[in-house]
Protein backbone atom coordinates (compact mmCIF):
# COMPACT_ATOMS: atom_id res chain seq x y z
CA UNK A 1 0.00 0.00 0.00
CA UNK A 2 1.34 3.31 -1.06
CA UNK A 3 1.04 6.36 1.31
CA UNK A 4 -1.62 9.18 0.38
CA UNK A 5 1.26 11.84 1.07
CA UNK A 6 3.54 13.16 -1.92
CA UNK A 7 6.54 11.39 -1.56
CA UNK A 8 8.50 14.93 -1.22
CA UNK A 9 6.42 15.60 1.39
CA UNK A 10 7.44 12.41 3.02
CA UNK A 11 11.01 13.17 2.64
CA UNK A 12 10.42 17.15 3.93
CA UNK A 13 8.75 15.72 7.03
CA UNK A 14 10.49 12.48 8.04
CA UNK A 15 13.05 11.12 6.07
CA UNK A 16 15.45 13.96 5.08
CA UNK A 17 14.29 16.32 8.32
CA UNK A 18 17.28 16.22 10.79
CA UNK A 19 17.69 17.84 14.03
CA UNK A 20 19.68 20.90 13.52
CA UNK A 21 22.58 22.13 15.38
CA UNK A 22 23.23 24.96 13.48
CA UNK A 23 21.53 27.29 11.55
CA UNK A 24 21.87 30.19 8.93
CA UNK A 25 21.59 33.90 9.78
CA UNK A 26 18.18 34.22 7.90
CA UNK A 27 15.27 35.39 10.52
CA UNK A 28 12.34 33.05 10.84
CA UNK A 29 9.25 35.65 10.71
CA UNK A 30 6.30 35.77 12.40
CA UNK A 31 4.13 34.99 9.43
CA UNK A 32 6.12 31.54 9.36
CA UNK A 33 5.57 31.12 13.06
CA UNK A 34 1.85 31.43 12.63
CA UNK A 35 1.26 29.51 9.45
CA UNK A 36 3.17 26.46 11.53
CA UNK A 37 0.61 27.15 14.51
CA UNK A 38 -2.05 27.03 11.60
CA UNK A 39 -1.31 23.14 11.38
CA UNK A 40 0.13 22.59 14.17
CA UNK A 41 -2.84 23.48 16.35
CA UNK A 42 -4.92 20.15 14.96
CA UNK A 43 -2.95 17.60 17.12
CA UNK A 44 -4.98 15.28 18.94
CA UNK A 45 -5.01 15.66 22.78
CA UNK A 46 -7.77 14.38 25.91
CA UNK A 47 -11.01 16.50 25.71
CA UNK A 48 -9.62 18.59 23.15
CA UNK A 49 -7.51 20.19 26.25
CA UNK A 50 -4.65 21.75 24.32
CA UNK A 51 -2.21 22.38 27.25
CA UNK A 52 0.90 23.40 24.92
CA UNK A 53 2.18 26.87 25.39
CA UNK A 54 4.85 28.51 23.46
CA UNK A 55 7.09 31.60 24.66
CA UNK A 56 9.17 32.84 21.30
CA UNK A 57 12.61 34.27 22.68
CA UNK A 58 13.17 36.73 21.02
CA UNK A 59 14.71 39.73 22.24
CA UNK A 60 18.42 40.00 22.95
CA UNK A 61 17.21 40.14 26.78
CA UNK A 62 15.48 36.96 27.15
CA UNK A 63 18.14 34.90 25.02
CA UNK A 64 20.54 35.64 27.64
CA UNK A 65 18.44 34.67 30.32
CA UNK A 66 17.49 31.38 28.76
CA UNK A 67 21.31 30.68 27.49
CA UNK A 68 22.25 31.08 31.12
CA UNK A 69 19.91 28.19 31.76
CA UNK A 70 21.17 25.61 29.08
CA UNK A 71 23.88 22.77 29.54
CA UNK A 72 27.27 23.92 27.73
CA UNK A 73 26.86 21.55 24.86
CA UNK A 74 23.14 23.57 24.22
CA UNK A 75 23.88 27.23 25.24
CA UNK A 76 25.89 28.15 21.76
CA UNK A 77 23.52 26.89 19.85
CA UNK A 78 20.67 28.66 21.72
CA UNK A 79 22.67 31.56 21.78
CA UNK A 80 23.10 31.46 17.88
CA UNK A 81 19.68 30.08 16.76
CA UNK A 82 17.46 32.47 14.67
CA UNK A 83 14.62 32.08 16.76
CA UNK A 84 13.90 29.92 19.88
CA UNK A 85 10.94 28.74 21.64
CA UNK A 86 10.28 27.30 24.96
CA UNK A 87 7.19 24.75 24.58
CA UNK A 88 5.70 24.14 28.09
CA UNK A 89 2.73 22.68 29.69
CA UNK A 90 -0.05 24.59 31.20
CA UNK A 91 -1.36 22.89 34.26
CA UNK A 92 -4.46 24.60 34.58
CA UNK A 93 -5.64 23.94 31.21
CA UNK A 94 -8.62 22.59 32.61
CA UNK A 95 -9.95 26.48 32.93
CA UNK A 96 -10.93 26.64 29.02
CA UNK A 97 -12.45 22.95 28.97
CA UNK A 98 -15.35 24.51 28.58
CA UNK A 99 -15.09 26.14 26.17
CA UNK A 100 -12.59 23.29 24.53
CA UNK A 101 -14.61 20.75 25.16
CA UNK A 102 -18.53 21.73 25.13
CA UNK A 103 -20.22 18.34 25.03
CA UNK A 104 -18.58 17.59 28.43
CA UNK A 105 -18.05 21.03 29.97
CA UNK A 106 -18.46 19.13 33.64
CA UNK A 107 -14.77 17.35 32.38
CA UNK A 108 -12.89 20.79 33.67
CA UNK A 109 -13.92 19.52 37.74
CA UNK A 110 -15.19 16.07 37.60
CA UNK A 111 -12.10 14.81 35.31
CA UNK A 112 -9.29 17.19 36.07
CA UNK A 113 -10.19 18.83 39.62
CA UNK A 114 -6.88 17.58 41.10
CA UNK A 115 -3.48 18.82 40.50
CA UNK A 116 -1.64 15.66 39.83
CA UNK A 117 -4.59 14.43 37.45
CA UNK A 118 -3.71 17.53 35.36
CA UNK A 119 -0.03 17.90 35.55
CA UNK A 120 -0.24 13.90 34.40
CA UNK A 121 -2.49 14.99 31.32
CA UNK A 122 -0.97 18.00 30.29
CA UNK A 123 2.49 16.50 29.89
CA UNK A 124 1.22 13.54 27.81
CA UNK A 125 -1.00 15.77 25.74
CA UNK A 126 1.70 18.63 25.18
CA UNK A 127 4.39 15.82 24.23
CA UNK A 128 1.92 14.60 21.56
CA UNK A 129 1.47 18.36 20.56
CA UNK A 130 5.32 19.22 20.54
CA UNK A 131 5.91 16.34 18.09
CA UNK A 132 3.18 18.17 15.55
CA UNK A 133 5.24 21.59 16.45
CA UNK A 134 8.11 20.03 15.46
CA UNK A 135 6.81 18.30 12.13
CA UNK A 136 5.07 22.05 11.73
CA UNK A 137 8.10 23.84 11.67
CA UNK A 138 9.28 20.79 9.10
CA UNK A 139 6.42 21.71 6.75
CA UNK A 140 7.93 25.15 6.91
CA UNK A 141 10.93 24.31 5.23
CA UNK A 142 12.83 25.22 8.48
CA UNK A 143 14.67 22.74 10.90
CA UNK A 144 14.03 22.38 14.43
CA UNK A 145 16.82 21.70 16.91
CA UNK A 146 14.85 20.44 20.30
CA UNK A 147 16.69 20.14 23.43
CA UNK A 148 15.92 18.57 26.80
CA UNK A 149 19.34 20.17 28.20
CA UNK A 150 18.77 23.11 30.75
CA UNK A 151 17.69 23.81 33.87
CA UNK A 152 13.78 23.42 34.18
CA UNK A 153 13.23 24.80 37.44
CA UNK A 154 15.32 28.05 36.48
CA UNK A 155 13.81 28.43 32.96
CA UNK A 156 10.13 27.93 34.65
CA UNK A 157 10.90 30.85 37.38
CA UNK A 158 12.35 32.96 34.54
CA UNK A 159 9.93 32.61 31.39
CA UNK A 160 6.47 31.31 33.79
CA UNK A 161 6.48 32.70 37.30
CA UNK A 162 2.75 32.12 37.79
CA UNK A 163 4.30 28.45 39.22
CA UNK A 164 1.35 26.57 36.33
CA UNK A 165 3.84 26.20 33.85
CA UNK A 166 6.20 22.89 33.20
CA UNK A 167 8.61 22.95 30.96
CA UNK A 168 9.86 20.16 28.63
CA UNK A 169 11.28 21.21 25.51
CA UNK A 170 13.33 24.13 24.24
CA UNK A 171 13.62 23.99 20.27
CA UNK A 172 16.18 25.95 18.21
CA UNK A 173 14.16 26.66 15.02
CA UNK A 174 15.86 28.09 11.36
CA UNK A 175 17.13 26.97 7.91
CA UNK A 176 19.92 24.38 8.66
CA UNK A 177 23.47 25.79 7.99
CA UNK A 178 26.79 24.59 7.44
CA UNK A 179 27.29 20.78 9.36
CA UNK A 180 23.78 21.25 11.17
CA UNK A 181 23.11 17.46 11.77
CA UNK A 182 25.01 14.35 13.13
CA UNK A 183 24.82 11.16 10.87
CA UNK A 184 21.30 9.28 11.16
CA UNK A 185 21.59 7.33 13.64
CA UNK A 186 19.78 3.77 13.29
CA UNK A 187 16.31 3.19 13.47
CA UNK A 188 14.65 -0.28 14.83
CA UNK A 189 13.33 -2.58 12.63
CA UNK A 190 9.45 -2.44 12.19
CA UNK A 191 9.61 -6.22 14.02
CA UNK A 192 11.28 -5.08 16.65
CA UNK A 193 9.10 -2.29 17.73
CA UNK A 194 5.61 -4.05 16.39
CA UNK A 195 3.77 -7.11 17.66
CA UNK A 196 0.68 -8.45 17.31
CA UNK A 197 -1.86 -10.36 19.96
Amino acid sequence: MTLQLDPAAQNLLFRDAHTANTFTDEPVTEEQVRAVYDLVKYAPTAYNQQPLRVVLVRTPESRERLVGHMTANNAPKTAAAPLVAILAADNEFHEELPDQFPVFPEAKDLVFGERPVREQSATLNAALQIGYFILGVRAAGLAAGPMTGFDAAGVEKDFFPDGDHSVLVVVNIGKPGENASYPRGPRLDYDEVFAAV
